[in-house]
């Protein structure tokens, strides 16, 4: 959180050239591309080095790209990372944020600086916070900023290839999800990762850095993709990753010239045997329930169909169940997906199958925009879905087995908040005070774009 009165303090001594370090979360890409209708991952952790005489300035524009201030730090607080400090621009993409300080351009399949997994879950980089000294209460308990989560997954794979030393892969496939008659190109790419050490579980995304330089002239960052297979991969054998990838495609705001993105246009057009550069494993934020009794309910909207495929695949899939012999699933999954038009359900025939062989323990429950009616008669959202289920999806997930799952496009979630706001008031319970109680217990995960 900003600390008015500290920067204050530190503005009484050797102002002038001091440089101080934000640690920012949430910025949009730019002002001009937030003001589109295709939204912009939002960022998680990223350093920006500030003047001292411009660090008014420099609030005001992060609040305007919508970011958050975590700590301001003196430059010289933070530690490098394989040589180099690692600092972001507010301008920088989401999806690009790695460690601004390396370079993306590095060949061969080169494992980078081991990192602790306990990192920061777009963990590119340790915030200065967790850099700085830890103050201690009176009984001497270590005191930080907020506590971190307790990891009750185990080991989890974090950062195996960075950006300066990215796993090169190869194309195995890339297949259409759009049928005839669908609104755009979204692409099923499978990659080939049998000649490294990349591992990856469930709900965990990986980077992929596109070629060519930036319109500054600098290498390409990298941009983040949700993992749409499971840890052992699309055919089992743990040796693919699969990403789900839509073209970003957008009107300047200026212009209203037709843009498309650097990396979606790039891997949407890839030919098997291509060469691609692969970073991470990151996140914990997405991953599932190790109870095979729990109940999963899915929330999702385009592209973001990505880990609940993975979810589903593990869950259900006869192949994935005999190579994962300690984790049977006899709980239950619940899909309200989002999409604008039938030929634009991803994964389509898959999700029924699953439905007609797990009529019991899978329920798969569309919200079609451009073809289906919401009781007001406007368009029917996915919103509008769990508004209408909203007293059963309450009842869902009061159960303490019941975990949530969001993923898709940014804004999705108010309209779920307002739906299941109605539904737990009937019982006279506050739902964004109970919305908290659920994230306090890992139960609530989002992540929207």
């Amino acid at each position: 959180m900003y600390n008015q009165g500290a920067v204050e303090g530190a503005a009484n001594k050797e102002l002038g050239s001091r440089v101080f370090v934000y640690e920012v979360v949430g910025l949009r890409q730019s002002e001009e591309t937030d003001q589109t209708n295709y939204p912009i991952r939002k960022s998680g952790s990223v350093f920006i080095r500030v003047p001292y005489n411009r660090m008014n300035q420099e609030m005001r524009r992060i609040t305007r790209l919508g970011g958050k201030i975590v700590s301001i730090q003196p430059s010289t607080g933070l530690e490098p990372i394989n040589g180099k400090a690692s600092f972001g621009n507010a301008n920088s993409e989401v999806s690009e944020l790695a460690t601004s300080g390396e370079t993306a351009n590095s060949e061969g399949n080169g494992k980078a600086t081991p990192v602790n997994t306990n990192s920061e879950v777009k963990g590119f980089a340790k915030s200065p916070a967790e850099e700085q000294p830890k103050n201690k209460d009176k009984k001497g308990n270590t005191m930080t900023q907020a506590k971190a989560k307790k990891d009750a997954h185990g080991d989890v794979p974090v950062n195996i290839y960075r950006p300066n030393a990215p796993y090169i892969g190869k194309v195995v496939s890339n297949e259409p999800l759009v049928k005839e008659g669908g609104i755009g190109i979204v692409q099923h790419l499978k990659f080939d990762i049998s000649g490294g050490d990349l591992k990856y579980v469930e709900g965990q995304s990986i980077g992929i850095i596109p070629p060519g330089l930036d319109k500054n002239g600098k290498p390409e960052k990298l941009r983040l993709y949700s993992i749409a297979s499971t840890r052992h991969g699309d055919d089992v054998d743990d040796k693919t990753v699969s990403l789900c990838v839509r073209q970003l495609e957008y009107k300047h705001p200026e212009t209203n010239e037709t843009v498309y993105g650097v990396c979606s246009t790039h891997l949407c057009f890839l030919e098997p045997g291509a060469d691609v550069k692969i970073t991470g494993p990151v996140g914990k934020e997405m991953l599932l329930p190790q109870d095979p009794d729990a109940k999963v309910i899915m929330m999702a909207t385009g592209t973001g169909i990505a880990p609940m495929r993975a979810y589903l695949w593990r869950q259900f899939k006869d192949a994935e169940r005999a190579a994962n012999p300690e984790y049977q699933f006899k709980g239950f999954s619940w899909l309200i997906f989002g999409v604008p038009t039938t030929p634009n359900i991803l994964y389509k025939e898959e999700l029924e199958e699953i439905q007609q062989k797990y009529p019991d323990n899978f329920r798969l429950t569309y919200a079609i925009s451009r073809e289906q009616k919401n009781p007001q008669g406007g368009r029917m959202y996915i919103q509008d879905r769990v508004a209408e289920h909203a007293d059963e999806l309450w009842q869902l997930i009061k159960d303490e087995k019941t975990h949530t799952y969001i993923c898709g496009l940014r804004g999705m979630e108010e309209g779920i908040d307002a739906a299941l706001t109605t539904a737990a008031a009937k019982e006279g319970v506050t739902w964004s005070n109970y919305q908290k109680e659920l994230k306090k217990a890992h139960r609530w995960h989002v992540e929207t774009y």
